[in-house]
């Protein structure tokens, strides 16, 4: 969406994963690159070869870590990879995935998406068995999981008793020797999807990745499934009998790219939903529509669409700055937004403008973007938000776990927030039309509803 140093996004990753691919390592540079909106912070890419292991990882984007010579030394047909968003642990590389594990009984890899709820019980117990953790990331308390009972049993069964202590938000990806684990939270609230290339299998969690490699999308992985890609194709096993499909609703509000489909619906077409039911629930009589890049524009185009407005780009957009919200410190957020966005003035100086945003979360970026344009002339700016207002906090992988974070939460009432904000007037959508638009019955909209779907074991008010 926005550029955002109103948002503190934490473990909200990119992975991608390929199995019996030649040049598996390229592949998944090319895959993550595709994802790499999702991570900016750190990246990394594990391969196998006759059994042996190999990673790289730093921290930076996929172009600043890997070049053809650091690729050219994975060789092999399987590999998994993991972009990282930032974390405000201070840890840096160590948090930085794949994770990679020697054991007696097998070594393997682990990248992760998403963020568990209990993950402070479970490194307790963990701990108190003897585990030594050397990152903050809750994706090492898996692998501490599945190598918790030395028996004899084979693999799998390791991981779906790991799995069944593990409350929260993920999909994870397991490279072992011979073997690649694709793998989704019960609840469904993070994707994961199959794709098929060249005989051999890719794994994402978005489907534009597919498109940008030239895979072939086969489905995406079920809610409590394993999918065990290993030599003779593709095996699904269920590691739990509860399944829901609460896909997480900032998946489509934010965090995904606009050609991506998930769980069926492309991302575009129901963001330009939203846009469409917005300016039905809250008209504005202005000369322009302007969408905030660049998740944005997909509804800022629907409500212009809808009413008759013209859609302009107000806003331009410096694609060579990095979203400001992965930046390490407040300052340098700070000094982010201005570097990345400018207002036009030609576009918006006398007109009255119709502000399309996906979310506020803080609200202080959107200030200033409100600021920029009325320093560049426009008359009035009315906001339209395209989603319900963030009421709650998400324990889910979005770091807004205190209600003091959220702008909707700490003001009380849409006339506080309008005025602190600045601008002529403010609507959201309806949770009624943000269903409508994904065309289904079960979401995960908790931040703007308070209804979690899973037990919250640990949170801060």
């Amino acid at each position: 969406m926005t550029i955002i140093n109103d948002r503190k996004l934490n473990e909200e990753c990119g992975i991608f994963g390929t199995f019996n691919v030649h040049d598996a390592a390229t592949l998944t540079y090319y895959g993550l690159h595709a994802l790499q909106h999702r991570g900016q912070e750190g990246c990394g890419i594990a391969r196998v070869n006759n059994r042996e292991f190999k990673r790289i990882k730093g921290e930076g984007l996929v172009t600043e870590v890997f070049n053809e010579k650091k690729l050219a030394t994975l060789d092999g047909d399987m590999a998994i990879g993991h972009v990282l968003y930032s974390s405000n642990s201070g840890d840096g590389l160590s948090n930085v995935q794949p994770l990679l594990f020697m054991h007696s009984t097998g070594d393997f890899a682990l990248a992760h998406n998403g963020s568990l709820v209990n993950s402070k019980q479970l490194k307790k117990y963990l701990e108190d068995k003897g585990s030594l953790f050397h990152s903050t990331s809750d994706s090492e308390i898996l692998a501490h999981l599945i190598k918790k009972d030395n028996d004899s049993r084979d693999r799998l069964y390791h991981i779906i008793d790991a799995l069944n202590m593990m409350e929260g938000a993920f999909s994870f990806l397991i490279m072992t020797a011979s073997k690649l684990y694709a793998i989704r939270d019960k609840h469904g609230l993070r994707p994961l999807s199959l794709g098929k290339f060249n005989g051999g299998y890719v794994v994402s969690s978005e489907t534009c990745a597919f498109d940008v490699v030239g895979a072939t999308f086969i489905r995406d992985v079920e809610p409590g499934e394993i999918v065990v890609i290993d030599k003779n194709g593709l095996t699904s096993v269920d590691y739990s009998k509860f399944k829901r499909h609460h896909m997480c609703a900032m998946e489509y509000i934010y965090f995904a790219r606009p050609d991506s489909d998930i769980e069926g619906q492309n991302v575009h077409s129901f963001r330009k939903k939203t846009g469409k039911l917005l300016f039905q629930e809250a008209p504005v009589d202005a000369d322009i529509v302007i969408g905030v890049p660049d998740s944005s524009l997909s509804a800022a185009i629907g409500y212009s669409e809808e009413s008759g407005i013209p859609y302009e780009m107000g806003l331009i957009k410096n694609k060579y700055v990095g979203r400001t919200f992965i930046q390490p410190s407040q300052t340098l957020r700070e000094k982010g937004v201005k570097m990345k966005l400018s207002a036009v003035r030609s576009i918006v100086n006398n007109k009255r403008v119709a502000l399309i945003d996906d979310s506020i979360v803080r609200g202080t970026t959107v200030k200033r973007i409100v600021g920029m344009l009325k320093q560049a002339g426009a008359k009035e700016v009315h906001l339209r938000i395209a989603s319900p207002p963030m009421n709650h906090p998400c324990y889910y992988g979005v770091e807004t776990t205190t209600y003091d974070e959220l702008i909707s939460a700490r003001l009380k009432d849409i006339e506080e927030i309008r005025a602190n904000l600045g601008v002529d007037s403010l609507m959201y959508l309806s949770e009624e039309s943000l269903y409508k638009a994904t065309n289904r019955s079960e979401l995960c909209a908790a931040c703007f509803t308070g209804k979690y779907p899973t037990p919250l074991y640990q949170t801060r008010k």
